[in-house]
């Protein structure tokens, strides 16, 4: 990973155009080519930014120009994040190494087990291809078939909420990159899901489902329970 702090300015082009007027910002680009453009503020989410995979390509002025650094980011649809370095304050690399990820607490590991093990609980017809399913940027709970012979990724939570969303995002992203795959369709799983991250599911093309865990363990409605 490599951390720049820099006073830069940034324009995209693709679909549209968007423009960052000169400023003090961090510029994070990760080890899979993903480039994140922060301010000091917002929390955890960037000004602007592109998801890998990309291209990076480092140009310089001569002095007689200005002696200008730019940094231009192109993605596979030929869209480009300029970032032009005015002055550079710091410019760290490391190596992370590989990111065992997020452990799941008890009930969602749980759920994710129950899950693999009965799929069709999620919707009819659907197979389990493998749980955890791995990608660079972390596993996938689980990868089915359904009826039609598609790949359908699934996201497992015990609360649904919007980065869960945007977990299954990255990580369709990813399996798209296998050809050998075909189209792929996402399900995001949870036991209760809040309406905002419903609304966003389905923006995203994908369905939700929310499905009753103690159910899935086989319990009735009657039976004492410790949560």
């Amino acid at each position: 990973m490599r951390l720049l702090i820099a006073r830069c300015s940034v324009d995209y082009a693709g679909k549209l155009a968007a423009h960052l007027p000169e400023a003090n910002r961090l510029i994070m680009v990760k080890a899979d080519g993903c480039v994140a453009i922060h301010a000091d503020g917002g929390a955890y989410k960037p000004l602007n930014w592109m998801n890998a995979p990309n291209t990076i390509v480092e140009e310089k002025d001569d002095v007689a120009n200005g002696g200008g650094h730019r940094w231009i980011v192109t993605n596979p649809k030929k869209e480009t994040l300029t970032i032009t370095l005015h002055e550079v304050m710091s410019d760290i690399a490391a190596e992370l190494g590989t990111d065992p990820g997020l452990q799941k607490d008890g009930v969602e590991a749980h759920l994710q087990e129950l899950l693999a093990a009965s799929p069709d609980a999620i919707e009819g017809g659907l197979k389990l291809v493998r749980r955890e399913y791995p990608t660079a940027i972390g596993p996938i709970d689980l990868v089915c078939r359904d009826e039609l012979d598609q790949v359908v990724a699934v996201e497992v939570k015990r609360r649904g909420e919007i980065d869960g969303v945007e977990q299954l995002t990255r990580y369709i992203e990813r399996l798209k990159l296998d050809s050998s795959l075909g189209a792929i369709r996402g399900v995001f799983v949870a036991q209760v899901i809040k309406p905002q991250a419903k609304v966003l599911a389905e923006s995203r093309g994908f369905t939700w489902v929310e499905v009753d865990y103690d159910k899935l363990r086989g319990m009735q409605p009657d039976d004492l329970r410790l949560f």
